[in-house]
């Protein structure tokens, strides 16, 4: 199973070798020339074209280095949960990060009070180049406290949000489910009764769905601790900073506006009845009255058994690519021989999948969990999309190779367009039904799932503002999102209240809402895709220049690189209208 393994060589060998072990002491000589420069440079507001120049050269040399180090470290957990050496490596340098938060909040101030940005930046290419990196810092500088709260908060949080995230990590990572396959009493993780509920057999998916529920019992009280914990946190400091809400502050993280936000969430409300329609017509075909049981949702429909083996997976995706852009496709051939995929399951290993972009070393890693669907072939596809989205950025500087959530899903979605395409065409009625119906069903997720999150979140920041949340509270509050975005589309006695411990992006104190941006990422390429269709050839350089812009631009400017307008309610109709034709589509194949 080798090649279903990752290596991480071009990065380190081992936490032992002299190379990492090199690399964590330059850390160090990099953190004390940043604090001693700014010490020596920004006591006046003289030369500021040369000082700016000077700061970000340094930050760009020591966010590369860094994030090499923090890359191996993550890397190697997210693969071995246990991993000692790793998890302390972690500590150490998740330490390092509060040292420079004076320094970095001392020149943001500094930018922050130059009269004359916008004719400094025009003195010079370096800053021209980084010219939406600054005025960014110029628009948030108000929100930044003094120095000294800034390093009490970054070092509070190692022990406060952090030190919560990875106890939440470690119990769900290595939470085993009781359940009972064939009569036999088996301990099984997480991901793996997970994925039962794209099983052939009715009996696997209903006993999985118990079992998983019975699980989260084992951490429900200790997952509840770290979700209040984090999002306390999260409260205290947004208003510190004088945010009018966390909401507020995720927007402008995201670099997108309240009217982009609502627009879109609005088309999404319209688009509801469409897919209950679909729930209800799914359950129907599986023989549910009451519309469709939470664990059915991900039923597989239609006789047809599409399984690949991993090189089949990757041929498939590899010449599906060819048809679109060569770039592309040799991107993906090269993720595959040169080992940047980890996709068997095994213990110790986490859910889900991921793909982290590796900017100083121009490559990416993924992680999957491949069991042959063809469900796990268009994971597959979208982790490789952000791993190509980053093959994009790479003659970026690095901090202009920072991208915002919503517009991360964009490459991703668009591959996993491609790849539907590209198996329609070969398909027969039963596979086109099965394809078709597991891409609504993804786009169900991203809409109606991420839309029933979003108002977990939401009611979530305002009851925690009174007061920490019960178990019971947080369990109902889930239903409750679940019963106003699936309506009558999923049969209310069987949902899933405990999806708040199952999705870790809860728990991330950085990526607050970590909901809407998908919403947004599917819905955005889906009208990019459709632009292809209408352009043809000539679209391809224009995607890839979108792609390299999106570290150095707010949404609505790199949306208009193409010409769509995010403010309007109509393009994100026009997207939506996509989805509810596949669905039209596929109630009339059944």
């Amino acid at each position: 199973m080798d090649n279903m393994r990752w290596s991480l060589d071009t990065l380190y060998t081992s936490f032992d070798s002299e190379e990492f072990r090199e690399d964590l002491k330059r850390c160090d000589e990099y953190i004390k020339n940043i604090k001693e420069w700014v010490k020596n440079n920004l006591s006046t507001k003289d030369d500021p074209v040369e000082k700016i120049e000077e700061f970000i050269k340094i930050q760009n040399e020591f966010y590369s280095l860094f994030s090499k180090l923090s890359a191996y470290t993550e890397l190697t957990l997210s693969v071995e949960a246990k991993n000692e050496k790793a998890l302390r490596t972690s500590d150490i340098l998740y330490g390092k990060i509060p040292e420079l938060t004076e320094p970095t909040s001392t020149f943001k101030k500094w930018v922050g009070s130059l009269e004359d940005i916008d004719n400094i930046i025009e003195a010079s290419e370096l800053l021209k180049e980084h010219r939406f990196y600054l005025k960014e810092i110029v628009r948030r500088s108000k929100y930044l406290l003094s120095d000294k709260e800034e390093v009490i908060i970054a070092k509070m949080k190692n022990t406060g949000s952090n030190a919560w995230s990875k106890l939440q990590n470690l119990l769900s990572s290595t939470l085993l489910v009781d359940i009972t396959i064939d009569g036999e009493e088996k301990h099984l993780p997480l991901p793996v009764v997970r994925n039962m509920a794209y099983d052939k057999n009715p009996e696997v998916r209903k006993s999985a769905y118990y079992a998983e529920l019975k699980a989260y019992e084992k951490i429900e009280e200790s997952s509840a601790a770290c979700l209040n914990g984090i999002k306390g946190e999260v409260i205290t400091i947004s208003k510190l900073r004088g945010y009018n809400s966390v909401l507020e502050k995720t927007l402008m993280d995201s670099r997108m506006d309240k009217e982009t936000l609502d627009a879109m969430l609005s088309a999404m409300r319209e688009s509801l009845p469409y897919f209950h329609r679909y729930y209800r017509k799914k359950a129907e075909i599986l023989g549910h009255k009451n519309g469709l049981p939470f664990y059915d949702l991900f039923a597989p429909v239609g006789e047809a058994d599409m399984r690949f083996t991993f090189e089949e997976a990757r041929d498939f995706i590899v010449n599906s690519f060819k048809g679109f852009s060569k770039r592309l496709s040799d991107y993906v051939k090269n993720a595959f021989d040169k080992r940047w995929i980890d996709a068997e399951p095994r213990e110790g290993k986490r859910g889900g999948a991921f793909c982290y972009n590796l900017h100083p070393i121009k490559e990416s890693r993924i992680l999957s969990n491949f069991t042959g669907s063809f469900n796990d072939v268009s994971t597959l596809a979208h982790e490789l999309g952000h791993g190509y989205h980053g093959a994009c950025l790479v003659n970026e500087s690095f901090l202009n190779s920072d991208y915002p959530m919503p517009l991360a899903e964009t490459a991703s979605i668009f591959n996993e367009t491609i790849i539907k395409n590209a198996a329609l065409k070969e398909a027969g009625k039963e596979e086109a039904l099965t394809i078709l119906e597991s891409d609504i069903s993804s786009s169900g997720q991203v809409i109606v799932d991420i839309y029933s999150r979003f108002l977990f979140e939401s009611e979530l920041f305002r009851r925690r503002e009174e007061g920490a949340l019960s178990v019971n509270e947080l369990k109902e509050m889930m239903l409750n999102a679940q019963k106003e975005a699936y309506g009558d589309g999923l049969d209310h006695n069987y949902l899933h209240p405990y999806m708040w411990i199952n999705k870790p992006h809860y728990y991330y104190a950085e990526a607050n809402f970590y909901n809407f941006p998908y919403a947004f990422g599917l819905l955005f390429a889906k009208g990019l895709y459709a632009e292809y269709l209408k352009r043809g050839e000539e679209f391809v350089e224009s995607y890839d220049n979108l792609l390299a812009a999106t570290g150095k631009n707010s949404i609505a400017d790199v949306a208009a690189m193409m010409n769509i307008d995010v403010h309007s309610i109509d393009f994100w109709r026009s997207s939506l209208k996509v989805i509810e034709e596949d669905i039209e589509k596929f109630i009339s194949l059944t």
